[in-house]
């Protein structure tokens, strides 16, 4: 190989929801190996970013949206010429009681949809679009975040564990459809990991009170270790790190799989 040990220099690779979080960190280690990144996301304005020796674009996308994930397409094969690597990191999590008693925070269609119609339609929408262009170079790769929760279930976030499950059937599904066709899915599921924006007090509020518990007590909660083997919570870059190895030919015979990046964290 070329290049670095990763050789994704000059790789055109799209991290949808990359403006903060699991994503931004994505798209900046990318840019730092010299990929060629889109970063999709609904702010109007582009995050900043070290490009490096990379190549950077910002497309404001809603995922949820077949026309407007269609016209993001458009813009990155006129850009960079064509799609190497699709990083469907987009997502939302709305927590909710399935039941609850006191009418008020209990599951409705329109959270249902909502969080459905981002987290998997989103999903569908950019992976369709994005193998159209793969499949006419033979090769690519599909990278989908899971999470731990989508293995385990997790109390208070019904809808947004069902989203990350179903999200791990659409992996092993298109690996058994794409593969013969040189293009690779694989799905990264990350534990607890390190407080980002996304973790918001509204957040916090919804899901301690899913749970019985106050705010206080939630946060006391992100830093037990206990149930996490290498007694830590993960970092960004760790699960940025991952994805740069999936999305790299140095991965070229890992498919079909989902990766649980946890600390060795387990329900036993």
């Amino acid at each position: 190989m070329n290049g670095s040990w990763l050789g994704l220099e000059k790789k055109s690779i799209i991290v949808t929801g990359g403006a903060s979080g699991i994503g931004y960190a994505i798209a900046q280690e990318l840019l730092w190996d010299g990929a060629y990144v889109t970063v999709c996301d609904l702010g109007e304005k582009a995050p900043e970013f070290e490009v490096g020796e990379g190549k950077y674009l910002y497309v404001r996308t809603d995922v949820s949206s077949k026309a407007s994930v269609d016209a993001m397409i458009e813009k990155v094969v006129d850009t960079f010429g064509t799609i190497d690597v699709l990083v469907n990191n987009a997502g939302i999590n709305i927590p909710r009681l399935l039941v609850d008693p006191a009418g008020k925070e209990e599951l409705t269609e329109e959270i249902w949809d909502k969080v459905m119609n981002v987290n998997v339609k989103g999903v569908y929408f950019c992976s369709q679009a994005a193998v159209r262009v793969m499949e006419k170079q033979g090769k690519g790769v599909v990278i989908n975040m899971s999470s731990e929760s989508g293995l385990e279930g997790s109390e208070g976030q019904s809808v947004y564990a069902a989203t990350k499950n179903a999200v791990n059937a659409l992996t092993r599904s298109w690996a058994k459809e794409l593969g013969r066709r040189g293009i690779r899915v694989v799905g990264i599921a990350p534990g607890i990991l390190e407080a980002t924006g996304l973790r918001t007090l509204a957040y916090e509020s919804a899901l301690s009170y899913t749970r019985g518990i106050t705010v206080e007590q939630l946060r006391e909660g992100y830093s037990k270790t206990s149930t996490i083997p290498l007694g830590r919570s993960g970092k960004l870059a760790e699960v940025a790190n991952l994805t740069a190895f999936l999305a790299s030919d140095r991965a070229g015979y890992i498919h079909g799989v989902t990766i649980n990046i946890a600390g060795g964290k387990t329900r036993g």
